[in-house]
């Protein structure tokens, strides 16, 4: 089967900002419930966003203090470029007799 030249492949928008920089960005943010303040709420967030300064977690944050109930605790960020296995050195070697 042959691809008719005229036709375009569409490329996901989440490879296109892989392409620009963005990265895989996994935030687990804990918050007060809202109807009982000293219990806390997971909420786990995830978008394709740029380390270290996260545009897209920080316009997300903003909007939830703004709009939503439930004043944030804490915010906890996994991305790729924050540490890698590929970027710990190891510098020890054993010898086995």
């Amino acid at each position: 089967m042959t691809q008719n030249p005229d036709e375009r492949c569409d490329v996901s928008p989440n490879f296109l900002k892989q392409l620009a920089g963005y990265g895989l960005t996994t935030a687990e943010i804990l918050y007060h419930m809202p109807d009982h303040p000293g219990l806390l709420q997971t909420f786990v967030w995830q978008d394709y966003d740029i380390a270290p300064k996260f545009p897209c977690l920080i316009r997300f944050l903003t909007f939830w203090r703004k709009d939503l109930e439930g004043p944030l605790h804490s915010v906890r960020i996994g991305h790729s470029k924050l540490l890698k296995p590929a970027e710990l050195a190891i510098r020890a070697e054993f010898q086995l007799h």
